[in-house]
């Protein structure tokens, strides 16, 4: 266990102005708050806070986020209350040990179904002080360091834990050095076996090859001194979890793998940065697509830094990153920056960001009222994405991460330029939505009144953000359809009982089905989530035919003499629910037509031949036909399980007909029968639902009409 001198020492090293006596007040009072209380591995339990205190130390951090190390289990493990601590230490240390109890209490999880709410969490921790969730970070990684002691099940729980929310935390908010070594420390656990057959390649291949570190460094030294450079380099091999990451993503095996070396170089000035980058150019072949200035433009959480790799000896491939010694501390610490001290000072780091900031800008790209599939979405594809710099034509820079397209870049400026986009330049020349944009880059959007956004781009855009606008306004959009969907069904519905679909009507069936509002309802039953049926017997439930009987076909439609026979006309296919006119011919009967068919038209100034017909009420037989206009993919069993599909909502498919065929997919028109329009409506909305169909809709042809062009009787 740290004695406190050598605890007080660690923080007089960067900051000569500590208020020693209360540091070693707070080391007093946790120790006897802890007093009696011990690890699972045997040690005193206050061995952990000071620890967690040590490690804030190499992060220069501040004698209020020191002490809340030191006192960070109080509050939860002992029965020191948040008053007691306030008294002693003041409100802002108790308000930060207060804000770390709350967060361990949070009970986070990685299981994909709570990684949401998690995130949720963490941002609400944060927004109120940064300092709680730096405090956070190194309580995990000292308990990943030890986490041996704990039982293999609570490892694992830990580990993955671990894997899925601090690590990434730790990247994105600078602390690289720390998500590498919980990263690693969590696949020690999760995968030991991998994480041992890397370390024995390595040992294999340092055999083999000799000290590959010691001699590049020697080169880069070299080749500095001969271009009067004045710089220090650093070269490690990468963490074993780090080897295995790009193993997977490149699906190559380790002897294949190449850039399994990095190496940092810390230079006097920015332009030596530069010069630096010259004389590694000069030496050794840069590998194409793997440079990036992150000096010129930074990352959001102030990281600044040269990336380039390089073929170095034998061909091999080593990654170099170059920087000053000022970027190099806030690389090291990242956010944390802020809070650091050095000589006595809060350090004056022309890098740092401020963290109020920095959370607002990483907040801004969520949307925290999104539903938890659509969060977590958005949070993983911010927390682990690489960034490319575009500029607007005003020569404003925007950030995005890597592989992002045009879509992307508009709804980072704003979510209304996002949702009108049409078009899309790139270095003035007109290129297609789907274009991947690269750095440096000058973009500008072409947008268009009345354009909505489109379905197909969820599959084009890359950012959580575009995606959430995006899935926002289709919804929104949705709802529009489903409401007027909607109302027609209820209005059909209601008058087959000899009923009004008013707005009072709907109101009172809305609050007898529970439902928030009448838009709720309509858009429920447009969607096929609430049956015509229900909204009818929500209000007059004595009307609604619940017998079974099914309505013969002779007597289906009401408005006919004894003598009148009836045809449905086979250009709008009209189905039993919706609203139908007659028109009548000398000697053929009725032809029934949809009330807004094309082809009635060519009847208007005959208005002696229209009759004003409507459908039984009741329940139809499966016999009226209609047409379904159908795009598929071309994969195998694909159209059998549409049928499959089909069927299994009682319906019959009369006939089948290819209207294209293509080498990825078929178009095609399916003749089905039905009970009724709802019937027809509930098909479409589970064929809608299914990944291999593209598009559908029903088909109303006029050319079909058998009487369209009959001669005025």
């Amino acid at each position: 266990m740290i004695p406190a001198d050598d605890l007080v020492e660690l923080v007089r090293a960067y900051n000569p102005k500590t208020n020693e006596q209360l540091i070693r007040e707070a080391y007093d009072f946790g120790l006897a708050m802890h007093e009696g209380q011990f690890r699972h591995s045997g040690e005193p339990y206050f061995s952990h806070p000071i620890e967690v205190a040590a490690i804030l130390t190499e992060q220069q951090l501040d004698d209020a986020t020191i002490i809340t190390a030191l006192l960070h289990d109080t509050i939860e493990d002992t029965k020191a209350s948040y008053q007691l601590v306030s008294d002693k230490f003041g409100d802002e240390v108790a308000m930060l040990v207060d804000g770390v109890t709350k967060l361990t209490n949070l009970q986070l999880s990685s299981t994909e179904t709570k990684q949401a709410e998690n995130f949720r969490k963490l941002f609400m921790a944060m927004s109120k002080d940064l300092r709680v969730i730096l405090v956070k970070l190194a309580d995990r990684l000292h308990n990943m360091r030890t986490i041996r002691a704990m039982k293999p099940h609570k490892q694992q729980q830990k580990a993955r834990e671990t894997m899925d929310i601090y690590a990434p935390l730790a990247g994105r908010m600078g602390m690289q050095w720390m998500r590498e070594e919980l990263e690693d420390l969590s696949f020690k656990v999760l995968n030991p076996d991998g994480r041992a057959s890397i370390i024995r390649r390595f040992i294999m291949l340092q055999k083999e090859t000799g000290d590959v570190i010691q001699r590049i460094t020697g080169d880069m030294i070299g080749e500095f001194e001969k271009a009067g450079i004045d710089a220090d380099v650093f070269g490690r091999a990468k963490k074993p979890y780090s080897i295995w990451r790009k193993m997977q993503e490149k699906e190559q095996s380790f002897s294949r793998l190449s850039d399994i070396y990095g190496f940092r170089i810390i230079t006097r000035t920015e332009e030596d940065c530069y010069r630096a980058l010259g004389a590694i150019h000069q030496r050794w072949a840069a590998v194409p697509g793997r440079f990036k200035d992150y000096i010129s433009q930074p990352k959001s959480n102030g990281y600044r830094s040269i990336h380039t790799t390089v073929s170095g000896r034998n061909a091999r491939r080593v990654e170099v990153q170059i920087r000053t010694k000022k970027m190099h501390d806030v690389a090291e610490t990242g956010v944390a920056a802020h809070w650091s001290y050095r000589d006595g000072v809060r350090g004056e780091n022309p890098f740092a960001v401020d963290p109020a900031r920095w959370i607002r800008s990483l907040t801004e790209q969520f949307n925290i009222e999104e539903d938890h599939d659509e969060f977590m979405e958005a949070v993983k594809l911010e927390m682990y994405s690489d960034q490319v710099f575009c500029f607007t034509p005003k020569g404003d820079v925007v950030k995005l991460p890597r592989g992002a397209t045009p879509i992307d870049f508009a709804y980072a400026i704003h979510t209304r330029i996002g949702n009108a986009i049409v078009g899309a330049k790139i270095d003035h020349m007109r290129v297609p939505l789907w274009t991947r944009v690269k750095n440096g880059q000058s973009i500008e959007i072409i947008t268009a009144e009345g354009q909505t956004p489109q379905p197909t781009w969820l599959e084009i855009a890359t950012t959580g953000k575009a995606k959430s606008a995006i899935r926002r306004a289709l919804r929104d959009l949705d709802q529009e359809r489903y409401i007027k969907l909607g109302f027609e069904l209820a209005r059909s519905a209601f008058e087959r009982v000899g009923k009004k679909a008013t707005e009072k009507v709907l109101d009172m069936a809305a609050k007898q089905l529970f439902q928030s509002s009448r838009d709720v309802m309509l858009a429920h039953l447009g969607s096929a989530q609430l049956n015509a049926s229900e909204v009818v017997q929500a209000v007059y439930p004595e009307l609604t035919p619940n017998n079974g009987e099914m309505v013969p076909a002779s007597h289906a439609v009401i408005g006919l003499s004894d003598d009148q026979r009836f045809d449905r006309a086979p250009c709008c296919q009209p189905l039993p629910g919706e609203r139908i006119v007659g028109i009548t011919y000398r000697g053929k009967g009725v032809v029934v037509h949809a009330i807004d068919c094309e082809n009635l038209v060519a009847f208007e100034d005959q208005a002696e031949r229209w009759l004003d017909l409507h459908w039984e009420v009741g329940n139809h037989q499966p016999i009226y036909s209609a047409t379904l206009k159908m795009t598929l993919s071309n994969d195998a069993g694909a159209l059998g399980r549409i049928c499959t599909l089909i069927g299994e909502q009682g319906v019959n498919i009369s006939d089948l007909e290819f209207t294209d065929r293509k080498p990825d997919f078929f178009a095609l028109e399916v003749h089905v029968e039905l009970s009724d329009a709802e019937h027809l409506h509930t098909l479409l909305m589970t064929l809608q639902a299914e990944s291999d169909i593209a598009a559908i809709e029903r088909l109303r042809d006029p050319t079909r009409s058998a009487f369209a062009a009959a001669p005025k009787e």
